[in-house]
């Protein structure tokens, strides 16, 4: 039987501009519109605009919210005040990451928890075990359907999105958001409220916007015709796996499972041991007494192949030692890069340090790099 997808609510949007579509954390998504490098290429040099409206939100509120997300994720929540965010990861007992997400601070207690689309109902689950077994006031509002999130992401992103806020009168300045802090924007385009974030997964200045899904095609119609002057194009999931992966992030299912703890994937600096008793944390303590034995590494093939989720990495001699999690070619590049698991050796994990992959039977050269590899 075929899988029944979802749709954002721009799916109608992304059909008139003849993106090709595709299933996606059971969502029907854009993957292109015009095609992958020139989506990527807008990106990295002017503005791209995507759809992210599949993935999921969820508000903590009540008299111990601040003590239920501290005991959910692995960072230290005690750094936030209203207005900022934070990147974390949601463990097992055991260790291994239910999921990474960001975490607003909205109020004293009050926060939005931003997951991944293919994770939501798990996540749920796992959010709803850990508020029962902790016996905390707090309550949980999923409000996925409600919320429409775009990515306005690229170096001229924020002089766009002011060109935006000037031209409806609204007296904001973006270039006064940091980076990973948010604010709350009345009024444009008629809306309640926008949450414009200063965050975003392609490694380029960004904003992402919250919008309620009912004003959605609008917010979207009037970034693209402000963009005309800024060469803003609108993006799809493709050139955002490539962007993400020049910038050397985590895709969950990837480089992050049930399987893989945050330190493995080399997210050690959102693992704050001392933050207090989180779901994992006794775990993650001993892994680290114990040593890992295996690490996260990038790297960039000498030889002309493109690495791809699955492919063997090897030594010289083509003894395996690892795999691939993530590969494509790099559009900023030219060549082929990945991410993949190997021993925590330096000699495999250490900057310049040869490896090995096996692309159809064959042995292609590549050399181990920290990402971004569009910055090195």
């Amino acid at each position: 039987m075929a899988e029944t997808l979802q749709t954002t609510p721009l799916h109608a949007a992304h059909l008139a501009l003849g993106a090709r579509m595709m299933a996606f954390g059971g969502f029907d998504m854009p993957v292109q519109y015009s095609s992958i490098l020139d989506e990527h290429r807008a990106v990295r040099e002017a503005a791209g605009l995507f759809d992210v409206s599949h993935m999921g939100e969820v508000r903590v509120t009540g008299p111990q919210a601040y003590d239920y997300v501290q005991a959910l994720v692995t960072n230290d929540i005690s750094r936030l005040y209203v207005g900022k965010a934070l990147y974390s990861v949601m463990c097992q007992d055991d260790g291994g990451a239910v999921d990474d997400l960001l975490v607003y601070a909205l109020g004293a207690q009050e926060y939005l928890l931003v997951i991944n689309a293919s994770n939501i109902a798990k996540d749920l689950a796992h959010m709803r075990a850990v508020l029962a077994e902790r016996g905390l006031d707090a309550t949980l509002t999923d409000e996925s359907a409600q919320t429409a999130l775009l990515a306005l992401q690229g170096p001229a992103s924020h002089a766009l999105f002011q060109a935006l806020l000037d031209r409806d009168g609204l007296d904001v300045d973006v270039s006064a958001l940091k980076y990973y802090h948010f604010d709350m924007v009345d009024g444009l385009l008629g809306m309640p409220s926008l949450l414009v974030s200063h965050t975003g997964y392609t490694g380029e200045q960004g904003l992402e916007l919250y919008a309620p899904a009912a004003h959605a095609e609008a917010l979207w119609a009037a970034l693209m015709d402000v963009g005309a002057a800024y060469d803003l194009k609108p993006a799809g999931l493709g050139a955002r796996d490539t962007l993400r992966l020049e910038a050397g992030y985590c895709l969950y299912g990837h480089e992050l499972t049930e399987a893989i703890n945050p330190l493995e994937a080399g997210l050690g600096w959102v693992v704050k041991l001392g933050a207090g008793d989180f779901v994992g944390r006794d775990a993650l303590a001993q892994a680290k007494i114990d040593g890992l034995a295996r690490k996260l590494v990038g790297f960039v093939m000498d030889e002309r192949a493109i690495p791809r989720q699955g492919h063997s990495l090897t030594t010289p001699e083509g003894e395996p030692i690892g795999e691939v999690t993530s590969g494509s070619q790099s559009p900023t590049l030219g060549q082929g890069i990945g991410l993949g698991f190997v021993p925590n050796d330096p000699a495999y994990t250490k900057p310049g340090s040869p490896i090995h992959v096996s692309v159809r039977n064959r042995l292609k050269r590549g050399t181990v790099r920290k990402p971004p590899f569009h910055k090195s």
